[in-house]
């Protein structure tokens, strides 16, 4: 059922059906950049489910990426819960997780700049040492696609 439902949300929601880049690796950066880390999560795992080739990594580090904020953003909206006021150190090691299966694709990759992505991680892992990256960053995080 949420295949299914994900792939109905992918096909209203593509904006650019005939570019050449995937659409859920593009709806990944709309989603992420919306502050919706969890649906960036499972929009971008619906693609790498499917890959096989060395995008596979790739694509899995910008879930795991994802995955950190959304540690981050259940400990901002829950910082008393017993299990979401735990999140900060799950989240840095998946920052860290990320920055390593990031690095093979420096400092390039499917229009994205990866250098400067690994550059974000490691900040944003040293905040979540700190506190909740969410909370002390000045804006929400954002990543960009440049021209592949």
């Amino acid at each position: 059922m949420k295949k299914e439902t994900l792939t109905h949300w992918l096909d209203s929601w593509d904006p650019a059906p005939d570019a050449p880049l995937p659409r859920e690796y593009r709806a990944f950066f709309h989603c992420f950049n919306s502050g919706l880390y969890y649906e960036a999560h499972d929009v971008l795992e619906h693609l790498w489910l499917r890959c096989s080739g060395p995008d596979r990594s790739f694509f899995q580090a910008l879930i795991q990426v994802a995955g950190a904020f959304v540690h981050f953003q259940k400990h901002a909206l829950f910082p008393t819960h017993p299990t979401h006021s735990r999140r900060l150190a799950p989240g840095a090691r998946l920052l860290a997780l990320a920055s390593q299966r990031l690095t093979p694709f420096s400092p390039h990759h499917l229009g994205l700049n990866t250098a400067s992505l690994l550059q974000q991680c490691a900040h944003w892992q040293h905040l979540a040492t700190q506190g909740n990256p969410l909370l002390q960053l000045p804006t929400p995080p954002s990543l960009q696609l440049e021209s592949p």
